[in-house]
């Protein structure tokens, strides 16, 4: 047995450290809740910028676009840097193994990528995955990673790796992961329809692995004063969250929760993973290695993590 948690939380928005400190006190409730794994939304420091728009059209920026911009890049968090050393200080107190999505910022380049952080229970920075494609007019505002960060982890806990938001629709990407092996298959996301809760119980079918779904909870009174007017006409509630998590056979053992802030949290018996495959196995006997082959430019070989002892 293996008991995680997911993270239903409103960040402080567009603040680096404020968003940074929430993370920190969400690790030490997960770690009083007994969670060996912890995992938080996507890009959940400093936000997603969800209903801005950018001024956004073809062929034509303006200054305001630059100002909201500057503003976010300004708020994203470098990696690695001080702030994820204080991330790094919160995981090794907690003793736990932490996945954290942010927005990274390149400190030379200036680019902005959708990036997912992974912590091993000493507080160890172990790897990142960037987001392959961002969505819609997320490609305004963030630079696509490549397959050098498809990283999967071997832990004590099992297999772990995963996606961002809608990479999970695709087919390959999620191929890229199963021929990892993973078992304990992570997905914040940003998406907060009905319709997510069904991606997420075909992946944990078609995977035959555990699922987490993390999203934020976010009103528009979360929103700093200077937004307020650009949001004037959106809802109250801009999003409503969805998180779950999933057995091998697409069974809900935690969620979904919406419209609040939450811990969600389960209990993974291992023992699913192989009876779930009794009768599918994505890259086994259902594989069909003499017909299909999937070659991943760049993706990195499964990493061995060990989980030392944490002196404080």
């Amino acid at each position: 047995m293996v008991k995680v948690g997911v993270v239903q939380a409103t960040p402080e928005l567009f603040d680096l450290a404020g968003s940074v400190a929430r993370v920190c006190t969400w690790i030490a409730t997960g770690a009083a809740a007994g969670c060996e794994l912890l995992l938080f939304p996507e890009s959940f420091i400093p936000c997603y910028p969800r209903g801005l728009t950018y001024d956004a059209t073809v062929g034509q920026r303006t200054a305001s676009s630059r100002e909201q911009w500057l503003d976010y890049w300004t708020n994203s968090i470098e990696v690695p840097s001080p702030h994820t050393d204080t991330i790094g200080r919160a995981v090794r107190a907690a003793g736990i193994f932490v996945a954290v999505g942010v927005t990274e910022r390149e400190p030379t380049g200036g680019s902005l990528y959708c990036t997912l952080l992974y912590f091993a229970p000493d507080g160890q920075l172990i790897g990142k995955h960037r987001k392959l494609k961002p969505t819609g007019l997320e490609r305004y505002l963030w630079a696509e990673g490549d397959g050098s960060t498809l990283t999967t982890f071997a832990t004590p806990l099992g297999r772990v790796g995963g996606l961002i938001c809608w990479e999970n629709y695709m087919p390959l990407a999620r191929m890229a992961m199963y021929q990892r092996g993973v078992q304990i298959y992570l997905a914040p996301t940003a998406d907060a329809r009905e319709s997510w809760q069904a991606t997420m119980r075909h992946i944990a079918l078609e995977g035959r692995c555990f699922v987490l779904a993390a999203n934020q909870y976010v009103r528009q009174s979360d929103y700093p004063e200077r937004y307020r007017t650009a949001l004037a006409e959106a809802p109250d509630i801009m999003s409503a969250g969805g998180s779950v998590i999933l057995s091998p056979l697409g069974e809900v053992l935690a969620g979904p929760l919406w419209n609040a802030e939450g811990l969600l949290t389960a209990d993974l018996d291992f023992g699913l993973l192989a009876k779930s495959k009794l009768d599918f196995d994505v890259v086994g006997h259902y594989a069909r290695h003499d017909v299909f082959a999937l070659t991943v430019n760049g993706q990195p070989p499964l990493q061995h993590i060990e989980f030392p002892p944490c002196n404080e």
